[in-house]
């Protein structure tokens, strides 16, 4: 009764006109700090996202700080030593973890504090499980099982043999996987090639594309157009997105082979 006697007959007076000639409209004018300051947070975000996060809306970096910076910089130097490679690579993956499960969906819940309080939260996803690309993949387990106690993990196996061939070895998947959200597990995502034949299998099983989230450490340009303009249901989620891949199809600046530095068979 309220919405048609009055905001309706007001938007349709002195709302709907000025749509005419512009794209924003802020009620009460400059007066209005808190909208205004909220739509400059906004805009001052979507500045600051790399390029393919604006092609592709399921692309997501996490928020970069000095301590992600600094982590970066320490793992992709070659000098660093097995221990701190691992040490480090460990924290950042748990970032990228923990940023995925936020993509999750979820349901409302009430509970009771101590004090006798209710609290409106968040119950989390039950139906997820994990699922590594060997051998890379399984540096990300441990962060994944740190995050959600008891989670199933499964395996894909792919062999690469130059670029452009790639045969699947193995994969064991959880029976019930068609029902789960999936967490992909890979640190670095070059070509996408790879990436795409373990996607795919995971669609062949029945797991819907929307409900596989892709994580990684770093990402090629290369790798994210091949896998997203492929499956643009997917979501990507990664600490950094690089320059390009070389000639030899290694990320560049990159960080080596993660699977031989992190498992220290490198040498």
């Amino acid at each position: 009764m309220q919405y048609a006697k009055f905001v309706k007959p007001a938007f349709d007076d002195f709302v709907l006109p000025s749509k005419k000639y512009t794209d924003v409209i802020i009620p009460r004018g400059g007066d209005n700090h808190v909208a205004i300051d909220l739509i400059v947070q906004h805009i001052r975000t979507k500045l600051g996202q790399h390029d393919l996060c604006k092609i592709y809306p399921n692309v997501y970096v996490i928020q970069s700080t000095f301590q992600i910076r600094g982590m970066h910089t320490l793992i992709r130097d070659k000098e660093i030593s097995k221990h701190d490679f691992v040490f480090y690579s460990d924290r950042l993956i748990r970032l990228v973890v923990e940023h995925g499960l936020g993509h999750l969906p979820f349901t409302e819940k009430q509970i009771v504090t101590p004090t006798g309080s209710v609290y409106t939260g968040v119950d989390f996803c039950k139906k997820l499980c994990g699922v590594s690309i060997i051998r890379s993949g399984e540096s990300m387990e441990n962060a994944l099982r740190a995050c959600c106690k008891g989670i199933k993990i499964g395996k894909i196996l792919i062999h690469r043999d130059g670029d452009n061939g790639k045969q699947l070895i193995y994969e064991k998947l959880p029976k019930d996987i068609l029902e789960r959200h999936v967490l992909l597990l890979d640190p670095v995502l070059a070509t996408g090639n790879s990436a795409n034949q373990a996607i795919e299998l995971l669609i062949q099983k029945g797991v819907p594309e929307s409900h596989i989230i892709f994580l990684n450490l770093i990402s090629a340009p290369e790798g994210i157009h091949c896998v997203c303009k492929r499956f643009p249901s997917l979501k990507i989620v990664t600490s950094e997105i690089d320059h390009s891949l070389n000639e030899e199809y290694r990320v560049i600046p990159g960080l080596g082979e993660f699977g031989d530095r992190y498992f220290g068979t490198d040498d």
